[in-house]
């Protein structure tokens, strides 16, 4: 991926999010909800790769969130659902989502270089310093208290990788984090190295995505809240790292003819059958050991986590859904991730609809099979 080209050229990258997930972003109980089955990911993932969505990325999860439907219950592992879904694509990028914290840097350095080989260039990763303390105790560890504590460990793994990627002979490692003697990473990722994603909201992940991350993936309450935390995070790459970043952020679509469809299913879905118990416990470890969204947004964004993990509602016909994705695009991001209830049959029709829409704008341009990602 030309990451300078993308920055320089604006052209808004569109990913879809939390596929590989039970409900996908929707924290509801309607029997319709998202299956996150491994054939539901490959017709998403090749329905994506033909209309021009830019990029898939997964949640890593181990373990629910409970409620009635155990949201988030039946996760497929990111790195072997990426390579699954690399091995039977041929344009769009494929992120793996690796928690810093329980896998191993040398290991992941292999994995990755193994599924970017398989898709000729087209793996990504999507660092994750961690924060949900219930899987922490799955594994039998326990999540730093500190912020620091947690990026300190981050950039050190993230330091392991990239010298295994970069070294064309054996070395030793000695850090606070890692010990490791006469390390060696062969295959290399297939142009050497990968795009990074993070999301950092924090003031600690904010300085980590920005000093590492090819794409900052952050949280936002809208366009006007966004513009500044744009402007903020640029600023920040730019004159502590000396580095270009681009910003995305997230969103969960409902798109239908009329406003009235739209906002008949959104109610539909995430009021009348919302899994409220699930939406709690999200809420509550979001409160408690992340600082992914602020506490003015945990407190009224409780009707967001329901319909799309807090992330910004484009409901509305296809007009009101591009012209708000152009609002963001204006704001200065360099594009959003899209959820859907049914990844597939509303994918449909937003790439129908809303994909012209947006290219007659002049925010994407058309998307050809063969072009270079």
């Amino acid at each position: 991926m030309n990451v300078d080209k993308i920055l320089s050229e604006r052209d808004f990258q569109l990913g879809i999010f939390s596929a590989n997930c039970s409900g996908g972003f929707a924290a509801t109980k309607i029997p319709e909800r998202w299956s996150a089955s491994w054939d539901d990911n490959v017709r998403l993932a090749k329905l994506a790769d033909e209309v021009g969505i830019d990029f898939l990325l997964p949640i890593t999860r181990w373990i629910g969130y409970g409620g009635e439907t155990n949201f988030h219950g039946s996760v497929l592992e990111p790195i072997a659902w990426a390579s699954g879904l690399l091995a039977l694509t041929k344009r769009i990028r494929i992120f793996s989502t690796v928690n810093t914290s329980y896998t191993h840097p040398v290991v992941v350095a292999k994995q990755m270089a193994t599924a970017d080989q398989i898709g000729h260039g087209r793996a990504g990763l999507n660092i994750v310093a961690g924060w949900n303390q219930p899987e922490y105790e799955v594994f039998g560890i326990d999540l730093p208290a500190d912020h620091n504590e947690r990026y300190a460990l981050a950039q050190e793994w993230w330091d392991v990788i990239q010298k295994i990627w970069s070294s064309e002979e054996r070395f030793d490692y000695n850090g606070k984090y890692f010990n490791l003697e006469h390390v060696e990473g062969d295959p290399k990722p297939y142009r050497g190295t990968i795009p990074i994603l993070n999301a950092g909201s924090s003031g600690q992940g904010r300085d980590f995505a920005t000093r590492n991350s090819n794409f900052v993936l952050t949280s936002v309450m809208g366009p006007e809240d966004g513009a500044n935390i744009v402007k903020t995070l640029k600023a920040n790459a730019k004159e502590k790292f000396n580095r270009n970043v681009g910003i995305f952020t997230t969103s969960h679509v409902v798109c239908r003819p009329t406003k009235e469809e739209a906002a008949d299913f959104l109610n539909y879905y995430a009021v009348e059958n919302a899994d409220w118990g699930a939406v709690d416990n999200l809420m509550n470890l979001q409160k408690l050991h992340a600082k992914s969204f602020t506490e003015e947004m945990l407190q009224t964004f409780r009707s967001r986590f329901a319909s799309g993990h807090g992330s910004i509602p484009l409901v509305g016909t296809p007009d009101d859904v591009a012209n708000e994705i152009r609002r963001f695009y204006d704001a200065g991001f360099a594009g959003m991730t899209l959820a859907f209830v049914d990844y597939v049959g509303e994918l449909e029709y937003f790439a129908q609809e809303v994909l012209p829409r947006l290219e007659r704008m002049g925010i994407r341009a058309p998307r050809l099979e063969t072009q270079e990602v």
